[in-house]
């Protein structure tokens, strides 16, 4: 399979990163020529401050066929007139290999920046789509996509970008979004995953990585969508929750739960790998999935 809508390419498999946008930037660029040599056909990165466009641009020059990918640019943090011109700049340098996955964020994090900003999240991710459009020159529709979990912000996904970037989902909820996008939309989900087959390990790293999202209104709701309860939700996240949301195991038990999400409909998967520590990248992991993952 080969992710793409118009001339953006994604490929079928790729990594979602936090070493790679936020720690040791040499590390970032080797682990990224890495990663592109091994068939992972998109790159993607967290924004929760700092310089993210300098982060893009270390990519980009460490790589030189993947989709280098935000997931997500946080619109609070980023004029779309800014985006705009730095996204048609390293189009100008590196071609057209950069997909700016774009997220209104959560409430806590906007109203750090600025209190009391957080408001109106659709009508606010609109104008920010709107100023790209009218940027000269835009960021053309096929480039970006929306962190898109519930059923608003997926219409405004499907008619005004490539498609959603969900996060924390399950394969339930992928098969929700390609109902909502249609089959003409990029449906490009992350999957966190630990390679470890002792439950208790697993379970540690999937709970340290689900702390600090437990509390978000965003993904609370739309786990709750897909059938969890606040139960789900106590002392860390039950089993139950834990397990959807984090697939552990060997490398066929991690592509069992990738494919699930291909069948859901799915074009492009990118695998989160948690360790015990998130800012060093997870090459060797990601080097023993590749044969499973991309074949």
């Amino acid at each position: 399979m080969n992710a793409s809508v118009g001339n953006h390419t994604l490929g079928a498999t790729g990594v979602w990163s936090a070493a790679l946008r936020y720690g040791d930037v040499a590390a970032a660029a080797e682990a990224a020529a890495e990663l592109e040599s091994l068939g992972y056909g998109a790159l993607w990165v967290p924004d929760v401050g700092g310089d993210l466009f300098g982060a893009l641009e270390n990519l980009l020059e460490a790589t030189s066929t993947a989709t280098i990918a935000t997931g997500i640019l946080n619109l609070w943090m980023h004029t779309p007139e800014e985006t705009a011109a730095r996204y048609n700049e390293f189009v100008s340098g590196f071609g057209e290999r950069l997909m700016l996955g774009i997220g209104v964020s959560h409430a806590p994090l906007a109203n750090m920046l600025k209190e009391g900003q957080y408001k109106k999240p659709l009508a606010r991710t609109t104008e920010y789509l709107d100023r790209l459009d009218e940027a000269d020159p835009a960021v053309p529709v096929q480039h970006r996509m929306l962190a898109a979990l519930g059923p608003k912000m997926l219409e405004l996904a499907k008619d005004r970008t490539a498609g959603s970037h969900p996060y924390l989902v399950t394969p339930e909820h992928t098969a929700r979004v390609r109902d909502a996008l249609g089959s003409d939309r990029l449906v490009a989900p992350e999957q966190a995953v630990v390679l470890e087959r002792d439950p208790e390990r697993a379970r540690f790293l999937g709970r340290t990585h689900l702390a600090g999202y437990l509390n978000l209104p965003n993904y609370s709701n739309n786990w709750k969508r897909i059938g969890f309860t606040d139960e789900d939700l106590y002392e860390g996240g039950s089993n139950r929750l834990v397990d959807a949301l984090v697939a552990w195991g060997d490398e066929e038990a991690i592509l069992a739960r990738v494919q699930q999400h291909r069948e859901a409909g799915a074009d492009h998967v990118c695998v989160q790998v948690l360790t015990d520590d998130l800012l060093v990248p997870a090459t060797a992991e990601l080097r023993r999935l590749a044969p499973a993952l991309i074949g």
